[in-house]
């Protein structure tokens, strides 16, 4: 009796993390098969014996990467493999792709619930892949199977001379494209391609060898009707002993809706994030509105730090929360009480001992909020110095984290920079001066070095 069962190898050194991967395949139900392995020598024991239909790995193990199984044995003969960390970007997704993974998965709890789901796509994925694969290769080797594969595919099988002149085209891009094969044979494919794509297309035909067997390209289509239709094309590059020439051979398969599926979800990502953002800006008005003495102040202060941090090369993910974190920086002031807060005058040392609890009370009101992880760092850290003399945790020097020690600069810039109830704004020179004094006593001297310039010619 044949085993429909889905072998899962998942390689995860976090106890945590596994339980709640089981338990959304357990919830799921169906017959997958969950094997855990805590360390790389866990797992390579188990793959000596048995081979798993899916292999999901965290990235970073306490024997080693992950992605060392990529290159010892897995090809694409061996199970495919997820990678999944809680350190995402997009070099080192690029990076375990090119290695040979299936997927890179960024973990959150919302990924690792819904795993299930992402491992039966990874498992059509691989047998679409290992599929066309399994075509390339027939192809190759025989063009009677060709023959046999392409008419009676529902993928578009075609062949191309190297200026991409249709030597064979299956019946398939009657469906595809609207045309009959003879319409397409004898004319090139370069005009059914949409300019913006044409580009991958060119370089492809100008590229003489392949470090790579096979190549694919999505791009967009000219149906005879006008219409565009997305299209995933695997192409390889072969020498034809008949004709004595390079030629190329390319499976096509309409992915339109996986594209439409592709474009509403990053919508919807935008949207979220926008939800996000206005969400923030609600929360600093309403801390505006109480605190009028320092009414403008978070504005200028977050505009001012992303002008900083553009100085200092902050990436743009990184811009994001910087952005977050300085219009949330004095959140935990809505645990001050009113007295205190929109006090008229200098605070007594028993009201300076209740107004920097703040930063506590910001993280007390920011950390379960998993997309403000990184801006808390801002509203948490804004008042160490340089010198350990700050709160909440006396923290010195580059112990204090980046996002803290630029803002904190500016926070204080603008402190001395507006009118207070009791007292005037100093002047620039004096501003100027101070920083330069307490630069390397209370500020990242090197923050101040970039920060002076910047504060000067926003004057001007």
């Amino acid at each position: 009796m044949m085993d429909n069962t889905v072998h899962i190898l998942l390689i995860e050194d976090d106890s945590a993390h596994a339980e709640l991967i089981q338990r959304a395949f357990e919830d799921r139900g169906g017959e997958s098969k969950l094997t855990v392995a805590n360390t790389l020598e866990e797992a390579r024991a188990h793959l000596k014996n048995f081979k798993p239909t899916l292999v999901i790995a965290d990235w970073r193990l306490p024997d080693g990467d992950s992605s060392e199984l990529l290159s010892e044995e897995h090809n694409k003969s061996n199970a495919p493999v997820i990678i999944m960390t809680s350190y995402g970007n997009e070099r080192n997704a690029v990076d375990v792709m090119k290695s040979g993974a299936l997927d890179y998965i960024v973990k959150s709890s919302e990924s690792m619930t819904d795993m299930p789901h992402i491992a039966e796509t990874a498992i059509k994925q691989w047998q679409i892949l290992q599929q066309q694969e399994s075509m390339q290769i027939a192809l190759a080797e025989s063009e009677a199977q060709f023959r046999l594969l392409a008419e009676n595919s529902s993928d578009m099988i075609s062949k191309h001379d190297t200026n991409g002149i249709f030597l064979y085209v299956s019946p398939a891009c009657r469906t595809l494209l609207g045309y009959e094969p003879e319409d397409l044979i004898g004319t090139p494919v370069a005009p059914l391609v949409h300019p913006e794509d044409a580009s991958q297309l060119i370089d492809l035909l100008a590229t003489p060898t392949w470090d790579d067997t096979t190549a694919t390209l999505n791009y967009r289509a000219l149906r005879k009707n006008g219409e565009y239709v997305w299209l995933e094309t695997t192409a390889r590059l072969f020498f034809d002993k008949t004709s004595q020439q390079q030629e190329f051979q390319a499976s096509s398969r309409d992915i339109t809706e996986r594209k439409q599926s592709q474009e509403a979800l990053q919508r919807a990502h935008i949207d979220l994030q926008e939800a996000y953002d206005r969400t923030i800006e609600g929360w600093v008005l309403a801390l505006d509105l109480r605190d009028r003495e320092t009414e403008g102040h978070t504005k200028r202060v977050t505009e001012m730090t992303i002008k900083l941090a553009r100085k200092l090369e902050c990436t743009e993910e990184e811009m994001i929360h910087i952005r977050r974190g300085a219009l949330l920086h004095d959140m935990g002031k809505m645990g001050i009480p009113d007295e205190i807060l929109q006090k008229p005058g200098p605070l007594t040392d028993d009201e300076w001992v209740i107004m920097r609890r703040h930063p506590q009370y910001a993280y007390q009101m920011l950390s379960p909020i998993n997309y403000l992880k990184q801006a808390l760092i801002i509203p948490y850290y804004h008042h160490e110095r340089w010198n350990g003399s700050g709160y909440p945790h006396k923290l010195k020097e580059k112990d204090i984290p980046l996002f803290a020690r630029l803002f904190a600069v500016v926070d204080v810039w603008d402190a001395l920079s507006s009118d207070r109830p009791y007292r005037k704004a100093m002047p620039l020179k004096e501003v100027v001066e101070y920083l330069q004094k307490e630069a390397g006593n209370l500020f990242d001297p090197a923050i101040v070095e970039i920060f002076i310039p910047l504060i000067l010619d926003n004057q001007k």
